[in-house]
């Protein structure tokens, strides 16, 4: 098992993850302001599932065997900063849109609402860096078996997205209400939301392989 101290440092840094705005979350407040909770919570099963195929990656050691190859880790790194620094633009561009501005998309069937949740998720740069880079900062194999620590730890970050990213599916269409009748805080959200995107694109290129 972890310790106590891992955990709850782990779990702090998965909060702030799930809170910062990236693939994710643009697709789950999309899909649930356009269709509905339902298709929301459908879509999140689709991201829950991507997260299990991170764990299970990372319990075959296949996040390893990355971390052990300079430039496809690198790769990943920069193609990640490059998308991450791309929604910043995408957010403070002249005209562009609020992350809770409703946007025009067109109605699916649950199986394409799975999928697409599926697939954002696993190529998602923020879901990436913190299985590849982050999540072996917490373990400890002087404390006992890494597989068990890895499952635990992974369980962890599963249930704290899982249930930020439940909220912001039930809460989307209130706050896109709230900002729609206040524009000036639209135009806040929209600039918080491009700096923060962009000091995490910076900060993913220039941190240095682990």
């Amino acid at each position: 098992m972890p310790t106590i101290a891992n955990q709850l440092a782990f779990s702090l840094v998965a909060l702030g993850m799930v809170l910062t705005p990236g693939p994710n979350m643009i697709y789950l407040i999309s899909r649930s302001i356009c269709q509905g909770r339902a298709a929301g919570f459908t879509s999140l099963g689709g991201v829950a599932l991507g997260f299990v195929f991170y764990m299970v990656c990372a319990a075959f050691g296949i996040t390893a065997l990355l971390m052990t190859v300079p430039l496809a880790y690198d790769a990943l790194r920069f193609a990640g900063a490059i998308y991450l620094l791309y929604l910043a633009w995408q957010a403070i561009r002249p005209g562009g849109r609020s992350l809770f501005q409703v946007r025009n998309l067109p109605n699916d069937a649950p199986r394409r609402l799975f999928l697409m949740g599926l697939f954002t998720n696993l190529l998602n740069p923020k879901a990436a860096v913190l299985y590849l880079s982050l999540l072996p900062q917490f373990i400890e194999p002087a404390h006992g078996s890494v597989l068990t620590q890895l499952l635990v730890l992974c369980a962890t970050q599963i249930v704290i997205s899982v249930s930020v990213n439940g909220l912001i599916v039930v809460m989307a269409g209130g706050i896109a209400r709230f900002l729609a009748r206040r524009p000036i805080w639209a135009v806040v959200q929209r600039w918080l939301m491009g700096t923060v995107l962009a000091g995490l694109a910076v900060r993913m290129a220039t941190e240095a392989r682990r």
